[in-house]
């Protein structure tokens, strides 16, 4: 009667053992093809640019020029001289 218990515990144990073994080589395999995933992934790579928003507008009458903001936050930037001018006609 011994004898098939030890058995039985052995094989349990094998298995036990073998299976953790198992389970380590898929979940390299899987990490592996994910690295490689990451590596040849495109979609992440590129870089949006911000879409364009109309915060004012341009009028000029006579010699003035004058700007009317919708939006208050590009004042500063208006103020300091940081902007660009561009235009349409060219795109």
């Amino acid at each position: 009667m011994l004898i098939p218990f030890g058995i039985l515990l052995a094989l349990v144990v094998y298995l036990i053992f073998t299976r953790s073994k198992f389970e380590k080589d898929v979940v390299d395999v899987y990490e592996k093809k994910f690295e490689e995933w990451k590596e040849f992934n495109t979609t992440t790579t590129k870089e949006v640019e911000p879409a364009k928003t109309l915060v004012g507008l341009v009028y000029k009458t006579g010699y003035r020029v004058s700007i009317e903001l919708l939006d208050e936050t590009p004042k500063a930037q208006l103020e300091k001289g940081k902007f660009e001018i561009s235009d349409i006609k060219d795109k």
